[in-house]
């Protein structure tokens, strides 16, 4: 019995679906449940193995839709640069290197080779762009071997791809694919398919699903309808990762659901359960199935993360520490609580605010942090693993308007600190209890992004005002304590004995 979890995408700023998957892997793990999580988008600036491994995921965990039809497994890659030069005839004339980009020339600049290593100081080679007299021919993309190749044609001054081979260990062709502008054809020894989704219809056909095992949809768009037509007899599973409706549009007669999960709701009599993160979506989710479909599906609430162990300061906490954590992006509203530490700093001039996470935002907050001239106590710490550094701080703040769940807010609480953000749905008001772990400020309709920096400001000073703060860490233990990992364990090991497997 395998339960198979479907996603598309993954990146080096993996988004909070990618976190919950490698969460979710960890306990499937401990409770010794069989498990593949499965990425369906076509990943071509990295080997995929680099992406899962860095959040967690174990090789043979993963299936890459793209290889799942060859006999090429997920591994890191190995391939060197000597070997893509000694299959290279002639004479190499020079090379450049410029960091992890290495050129190759060949035949007085008629023919040269871009490759993209893994490292900078290693020679492991991820891809090479081959270009002869100008023009882009083919790229080549290797793990341990090549694992596909793009082929291209000059076509209106640019390169234009044609198809793509996809290869076995031994180089022989697997199945190929030809491409003519957002339209593709799969070409295998036995059978054409003349779309992804049919690729994705014959992927699902070619699991050999039975009652025993279990597909659960992270992610639906462009899979979705396929999953549900072709899981066979396999129990289906729904996550819910984020909010699931639009309430400003929402009236007392209709509802309209996020884009994400209408098909998923609209179709629910084919699913067997939905997961929420939280019991409060859990329970309105149940009202308006109920109000405006007239259905009652089965609703279970998983937390999306789990704590191995509450996390306890080696040392004394660094007094007026503040911590935030996130992917760096506009809706995450980093900037926000950038302004808010600058105007409490006035007042608290002992406070110093470190910023965990990438994106792209990055260029703005560092150009509001330089003109306040707030280096010396604002500071962007960059992508790390924060399991021991949260405990160091005093305080987390989040200026999220919309979290589903919030695996930065569970992991913070873990290590007892308090927290100041949104009066939001769902992850806010799970892990923040208003004046006993913490601040929930309201959130506008219409909001003025002064008046949001002024309260933010106010509750940081409220806050580091308090003559004893040591209660509310210990009430972020005490809430913490749902989330350690047994606990969500016996969750998931309860849903799956529930259908007999």
């Amino acid at each position: 019995m395998t339960v198979y979890n479907i996603n598309l995408g993954i990146g080096w700023a993996s988004s909070g679906v990618e976190y919950a998957q490698a969460y979710r892997a960890n306990v499937f793990r401990k409770i010794k449940q069989a498990a593949k999580f499965v990425f369906t988008d076509m990943i071509q600036q990295e080997n995929i193995a680099h992406l899962t491994r860095n959040i967690g995921f174990q090789d043979d965990e993963i299936i890459w839709l793209y290889t799942y039809f060859t006999d090429i497994k997920i591994a890191p890659t190995s391939v060197n640069l000597s070997e893509i030069k000694a299959k290279i005839p002639g004479k190499m004339t020079r090379m450049e290197q410029n960091g992890k980009i290495v050129r190759c020339f060949y035949d007085d600049n008629q023919f040269f080779f871009t490759a993209y290593l893994t490292y900078d100081d290693q020679e492991l080679v991820d891809r090479v762009e081959y270009v002869s007299r100008g023009n882009l021919i083919r790229k080549d993309y290797f793990s341990y071997t090549k694992v596909y190749s793009e082929y291209y044609s000059p076509k209106d001054n640019k390169a234009h791809l044609e198809k793509r081979h996809f290869f076995n260990e031994d180089g022989s062709i697997a199945y190929e694919e030809i491409i003519d502008g957002d339209k593709s054809v799969f070409r295998f020894p036995d059978k054409i398919l003349y779309s992804k989704e049919e690729l994705i219809a014959y992927f699902m056909d070619s699991l050999e699903l039975t009652s025993q095992d279990t597909v659960i949809l992270d992610r639906s768009t462009g899979v979705g309808q396929q999953v549900f037509r072709h899981h066979g007899q396999a129990k289906l599973g729904v996550v819910v990762h984020a909010e699931h409706f639009s309430e400003n549009v929402t009236t007392d007669r209709n509802i309209l659901w996020n884009n994400y999960y209408d098909y998923q709701f609209t179709n629910a009599d084919v699913v067997d359960f939905f997961i929420t993160a939280t019991d409060d979506q859990n329970t309105l989710l149940a009202e308006q199935f109920n109000k405006y479909l007239k259905k009652q599906p089965r609703i279970v609430t998983i937390p999306v993360g789990s704590i191995d162990h509450l996390c306890y300061p080696e040392s004394r906490r660094k007094d007026f520490s503040l911590i935030t954590a996130s992917r760096l992006a506009s809706e995450k509203h980093i900037d926000w609580l950038v302004k808010a530490v600058i105007e409490a700093h006035k007042v608290l001039p002992d406070l110093t605010f470190d910023i965990y996470g990438k994106g792209g935002e990055e260029k703005l907050l560092r150009e509001i942090i330089s003109n306040a001239s707030a280096e010396s106590y604002i500071s962007l710490k960059g992508h790390q693993d924060l399991s021991k550094v949260y405990a160091d701080y005093e305080l987390y703040l989040t200026a999220s308007t919309s979290e589903g769940f919030g695996l930065t807010l569970m992991e913070a609480v873990g290590s007892g600190l308090p927290l100041i953000g949104f009066d939001v749905r769902y992850g806010n008001t799970t892990f923040v209890k208003d004046g006993k772990n913490g601040f929930l400020t309201p959130k506008e309709k219409d909001p003025v992004e002064s008046k949001i920096v002024e309260s933010f400001a106010s509750k940081i000073i409220e806050y580091f005002s308090l003559e004893d703060r040591e209660p509310m860490h210990q009430h972020s233990y005490e809430i913490a304590r749902a989330y350690l990992t047994p606990v969500i364990e016996e969750k998931w090991a309860e849903l799956l004995r529930s259908f007999g497997q």
